[in-house]
């Protein structure tokens, strides 16, 4: 990696986070355009949504949504790189993806859900002193926000804004996500600190962070120490990406099979798992990602990748 390397991490790090922020700028005014656009509501676009209400906003904060993760997390962090990585096309991808990856990511996500939902019930009821109040309040009116924003974009009328949610909510997220969190930031964190477990929290912390849902971070922020295990031990960010994606799908999934009646399971709910089913989860993650683990700690002694 000569070329790239010769510039330090803080101003690599620094420099792709300044480029995020000016792409999710650009992006949410290029996103609102087009969202705008094709509203087919009968009140003022940015109306319904500040006030929470309209039909038809479904498609168009999906795509609004689309948008600014491809500037935010993917356009602009990609030509900021370019500009670094002098055509590096080893960076991202150190091993071939191996078709065995994606069965196991099936289950991985799906036994990290389950047992994850202990986690999401304990952090949802966290209490803090009294001398945090005002930032506990700050908090969950921010949750509450986000809460009605998401309730909207997933208020499926039609197949096709189911298909729209899993384009933008599954594909683009996926891709776009990890591209910044585990292909630039865990990568870049790891060059400076020559530590993978520092890296893998670290951006782990960022990626639940930038969601600016407390009351949610400790949870994500294990999604994203799981997809970052699974990037660096796989050496492949489409496994991380297909990770992502199997997590996001498998919630818009749950909640259009819900609206349709098909369910009466509430993915979105903060209630946790019953505890047997929950330990036996844990325990058969940890199982398959011990395993996911020495499979490719075999391959890597591997050069040809066989």
């Amino acid at each position: 990696m000569e070329g790239y390397q010769e510039k330090p991490v803080w101003f690599v790090l620094l420099s792709v986070v300044l480029s995020a922020g000016v792409g999710m700028v650009v992006g949410s005014g290029v996103g609102a355009l087009l969202g705008s656009m094709i509203y087919q509501g009968d009140h003022n676009f940015f109306q319904a949504i500040q006030n929470s209400s309209g039909e038809n906003l479904s498609t168009p904060l999906l795509v609004m949504q689309g948008v600014v993760s491809l500037f935010s997390f993917l356009l602009f962090p990609f030509l900021t790189l370019r500009i670094f990585r002098n055509g590096q096309s080893n960076y991202f991808i150190k091993k071939p993806f191996f078709l065995f990856s994606i069965p196991m990511v099936l289950g991985l996500v799906l036994m990290f859900t389950i047992a994850d939902s202990v986690v999401i019930e304990w952090n949802q009821n966290i209490k803090f002193p009294e001398f945090l109040k005002a930032f506990e309040d700050w908090a969950r009116l921010k949750e509450d926000e986000l809460a009605a924003l998401t309730k909207m974009f997933t208020d499926f009328h039609s197949p096709v804004e189911f298909i729209t949610a899993i384009i933008v909510v599954g594909v683009l997220a996926g891709i776009c996500e990890e591209f910044l969190f585990r292909g630039i930031i865990q990568n870049e964190f790891y060059r400076g600190t020559k530590n993978i477990h520092v890296a893998i929290w670290a951006s782990a912390f960022l990626f639940s962070a930038i969601h600016v849902q407390f009351f949610g971070f400790v949870p994500r922020m294990l999604l994203g120490a799981l997809f970052g295990y699974l990037y660096y031990w796989s050496g492949n960010i489409a496994v991380p990406m297909f990770a992502h994606f199997t997590n996001n799908s498998f919630s818009v999934v749950m909640i259009y099979l819900r609206q349709l009646g098909v369910i009466d399971i509430d993915i979105d709910s903060p209630d946790a798992a019953p505890w047997p089913a929950a330990i036996f989860s844990a325990l058969l993650g940890a199982a398959l990602l011990y395993y996911f683990k020495l499979f490719f700690d075999k391959k890597r002694t591997q050069p040809d990748g066989q």
